[in-house]
């Protein structure tokens, strides 16, 4: 296979909407206009509940690992490692915006982006997801501590030998970016302390959580 067939191949796995075909499938709604409106597993849970959204979560993150871990292999490269990179940016821009849902109303790419990590830096994830854990444990934030997780990532993989010139250090530092843009709603709740804690389930779009998350 062509490498860039790969990339195509990436984007369209990660542009499958699981938590639209959730929403479709457990309640016949579309997700895009319930809860904050967001389809990510955090909106996913507070709509459909904790089972649906753990379904959701696992979807999302092995859109952007089996590309990385399987499409290499089976690619007509020089250097795998490198396409193995871009094969997962490919999958968490499918899934940011996603072809099926004619490139509107995908998620924010946390998941998929986890997804891609665990499958290049195992150990920098691990650190980076017991961050995100703890945070959620202590302030109840998911969006607070998807923006942890971002800053930790690149000190995680620098702390773990990634060199300056690491092209992995540099995307993870993208993405890191790129969260914190996606999240800027988020940021604006958490500084006036509007934003919704995890546990709460949103009523529809006119109930109280309406819109965050």
């Amino acid at each position: 296979m062509h490498p860039v067939a790969g990339l195509l191949l990436s984007y369209v796995l990660g542009s499958i909407p699981a938590a639209y075909m959730a929403g479709k499938l457990v309640k016949g709604i579309d997700l895009r206009q319930h809860g904050s409106g967001n389809l990510g597993a955090t909106n996913v849970y507070r709509v459909l509940g904790a089972k649906t959204a753990l379904a959701v979560l696992l979807i999302d993150a092995l859109k952007g690992a089996l590309p990385v871990l399987l499409l290499p292999g089976v690619t007509t490269t020089a250097h795998p490692e490198r396409w193995a990179v871009a094969y997962g940016i490919a999958a968490i821009a499918g899934h940011v915006r996603p072809v099926f849902l004619l490139w509107k109303g995908g998620g924010k790419g946390v998941a998929t982006a986890a997804g891609v990590f665990f499958a290049l830096a195992p150990l920098a994830m691990l650190v980076t997801t017991a961050v995100w854990m703890a945070v959620v444990y202590a302030s109840g934030y998911v969006s607070l501590a998807s923006l942890a997780a971002a800053l930790v990532l690149p000190a995680a993989l620098l702390a773990l030998g990634a060199g300056p010139r690491s092209e992995l250090l540099w995307v993870a530092l993208a993405l890191s970016a790129f969260v914190f843009w996606t999240h800027r709603a988020n940021i604006g709740r958490l500084q006036r302390g509007e934003e919704s804690r995890f546990g709460r389930k949103s009523a529809g779009p006119s109930g109280g959580d309406a819109k965050r998350g």
